[in-house]
């Protein structure tokens, strides 16, 4: 009877449906403050939609700013969802307007994703055609705005499978003490959630999970697991064979509710109430029946093709690899604008029409010293006394400009330095029209304009090579030859987030294929440091840092690092702040080479936060050593042998570092004995004299 009535209370459970809402910022989205300038402005935002939203009773709500100079009732604004009319309406009087638009299912794509489109027409003067270029036309989408997404777990067993599961994890689980493996794993989960747009990803170790932490990745061999995890797993792996799992389920948690209450005479007190809610509970474990069957499984980790193909809770992995066939254009030093993610836009009206592209330096092969930007486009011919110009836009600034005629043909190319293109860019086309005048009204649709993506590219024309390596060359110094990634054995815990950051930087490219060998530093021969890019996780006291004499920084000898500008000392080895250092450096035999190192006690968060940074849009072209603490303090050094903002102490003998510890000191006290003793000279003088004209 007992079995009976838990059975039911089950299915109760299951078949119970979570009304709870979660709040959904555009700003925490990636969006700051949107404006959209211009008589016609338009802006697009794509969240991707979990399986346990429900889209019926979810909400979109707006709130955006017009300019005060517009006439608002000759204003409007337009939502579009899902490529569908969902609003339109005139601007009102109010400085913050706000829209609330309902949701329903209809408004989700196929392939999970809500797409809001904000369009908007303005007028400010009764002279559309002055109307044009008036710096005046804008409105702006505040970051504020939000969506409330209905949450649901009535389809959570039927609706959530391992190839959407990704959407929502938020953590990554590993052994106490983890393998080569474990960690090889973290780095590689790590690394897809990113590719998810996942924000503030966590790595726990195993006993330090909080209890509030529900929805994760575990990763492990199935031996390592805990007795209560390997209960969870149904599916149990042979010898050489990898397993995905997604262990899911619902259960009732009871929490405790604080709320201030206003009190008669005023104050407020705090009220405790309990409340009961079913939440959900997902685990995906990444595990095999041994080491070779693991090892398979965080192979099929890194293969998108897999895991976007994967519909059920479980996949069993007899044989994965990862085999990218280059193109002819093996050293992809040519990109079309298609490959880095362009779309045709039929552009129509007049003013300023734009297409906006991305790129980065790590998309090529290699870093370039100089890219070829080639634009072939269609465009409606120009009519005798109409004006119309293509003009090119890299990072915001206007690098390339030319008229348009009555071919209606574009085709045209510049080719910009080392020192106009960053290590992430925004490329923008603009076409701008503006027809004859007396016939601006009756020409706002007669122009068109469309770039092919397909003909028009980047073409990088030469490496940029230096003596020296630079944060700036990375991570595409690592993209040709073979990468060990080393690591510490007694430090080996603290660098899982870490690894999981390089690895998703070194794939964070149009062709995604570098896929490094782990390695124990104690675990390498120094010949065979030459023979691999190395990029090494290491503790300060590793014996293997003697083994880069090439490194601008020897770790096996007390160093300072000052401030080049005032000479202040910024960076001490003895710090007692936990700090990340990152140099790279070539090795021995050309071979580009990262070395991090981590001190204090907060080692992981030190690693972390070095790993993040160098991979940030750096502003020098020449820095080859980065410095980081957990607070988000950031130097960054251009070390080399002549260099003076490197000093070692340990090269001084004891009166030198005494001299330079207390010399200030030792020049007070001088100063106040020389001025003791012209004093006492003085009085001596003075009593001379009374006593002689006595």
């Amino acid at each position: 009877m007992s079995k009976f009535l838990a059975l039911l209370a089950f299915v109760f459970l299951v078949n119970t449906t979570t009304q709870a809402q979660s709040i959904v910022t555009f700003k925490s989205l990636g969006h700051e403050d949107d404006v959209l300038y211009g008589m016609s402005g338009a802006n697009s935002f794509y969240v991707k939609i979990t399986p346990l939203t429900e889209m019926n009773g979810s909400k979109l709500v707006l709130y955006f700013e017009p300019s005060q100079a517009l006439i608002k009732e000759r204003s409007f604004i337009n939502v579009v969802i899902n490529n569908k009319p969902a609003y339109s309406g005139r601007l009102t009087r109010d400085s913050i307007q706000k829209l609330t638009l309902n949701l329903t299912r209809a408004d989700l794509s196929p392939d999970k994703f809500l797409k809001i489109q904000v369009k908007t027409l303005l007028t400010i003067s009764d002279d559309e055609c002055k109307d044009l270029d008036n710096p005046a036309m804008w409105l702006k989408i505040k970051n504020y705005s939000y969506l409330a997404l209905q949450k649901s777990n009535k389809s959570f067993f039927d609706n959530v499978n391992i190839s959407n599961c990704f959407d929502s994890k938020r953590a990554i689980v590993y052994p106490a003490n983890p393998s080569l493996h474990d960690l090889k794993a973290v780095a590689w989960a790590y690394s897809r959630l990113k590719k998810t747009q996942t924000r503030n990803i966590q790595v726990f170790e195993e006993d330090k999970l909080p209890d509030t932490v529900r929805n994760y990745i575990q990763v492990g061999n199935i031996a390592s697991l805990t007795a209560a995890k390997r209960e969870l797993v149904k599916v149990t792996p042979q010898s050489d064979q990898g397993l995905f799992y997604l262990h899911k389920s619902v259960s009732l948690v009871t929490d405790t509710n604080t709320r201030m209450v206003a009190a008669p005479n005023g104050t407020l007190t705090p009220v405790k109430t309990v409340s009961q809610e079913n939440v959900t509970k997902e685990i995906l474990f990444i595990t095999g029946g041994d080491d070779n069957g693991f090892e398979k499984a965080i192979t099929a980790l890194g293969n998108m093709n897999i895991l976007n193909s994967t519909y059920g809770d479980y996949l069993l992995i007899e044989k994965a690899q990862n085999t990218f066939f280059k193109s002819i254009d093996e050293n992809r030093s040519k990109l079309s604008l298609k490959q880095i993610g362009g779309i045709s836009d039929f552009l129509s009206g007049i003013g300023s029409l734009k297409s906006a592209y991305s790129f980065k330096n790590s998309d090529f092969s290699f870093t370039p010293k100089e890219v070829e930007i080639h634009f072939v486009a269609n465009y409606s011919g120009l009519s005798p006394g109409d004006r119309g110009f293509f003009n090119i836009y890299l990072n915001g600034l206007l690098i390339s400009s030319e008229k348009l005629d009555a071919s209606g043909k574009l085709n045209t190319s510049i080719t910009i330095n080392r020192y106009q293109h960053h290590k992430y860019n925004t490329l923008e086309a603009e076409f701008r029209f503006f027809p004859t005048t007396g016939h601006c009204k009756d020409s706002f649709i007669n122009f068109f304009a469309e770039v092919d993506v397909d003909k028009s590219y980047l073409e990088s024309k030469n490496p940029f090579i230096t003596s020296n390596l630079s944060f700036y060359q990375y991570p595409e110094a690592f993209n040709t030859g073979t990468t060990r990634i080393l690591i510490s054995r007694d430090y080996a815990k603290y660098a899982a987030a870490a690894l999981g950051e390089i690895i998703f930087e070194l794939n964070n490219n149009i062709n995604a294929n570098n896929f490094p060998e782990f390695v124990y530093s104690d675990g390498i021969q120094p010949d065979e440091l030459k023979k691999y890019n190395i990029i090494a996780l290491l503790s300060k006291d590793d014996k293997l840092l003697n083994e880069f004499p090439d490194a601008p920084i020897t770790f096996s000898r007390d160093f300072r690092l000052y401030n080049t500008d005032n000479h202040t000392p910024v960076y001490s080895l003895s710090d007692t702040v936990s700090n990340g250092l990152a140099q790279i450096f070539y090795g021995r035999s050309n071979n580009a080479t990262l070395v991090l190192t981590a001190t204090g006690k907060h080692v992981s968060e030190a690693f972390l936060a070095v790993s993040k940074s160098i991979t940030e849009q750096l502003s020098t072209l020449s820095s080859n050593v980065c410095i980081s603490d957990v607070n988000s303090n950031k130097y960054l050094f251009n070390i080399n042998k002549s260099s003076e903002n490197l000093e070692y102490i340990d090269t001084k003998n004891g009166l030198t570092r005494f001299w330079d510890n207390y010399n200030l000191y030792i020049l007070l006290g001088l100063l106040i004995l020389i001025l003791l003793s012209f004093l006492y000279v003085r009085s001596k003088v003075q009593k001379s004299q009374e006593l002689f004209n006595d």
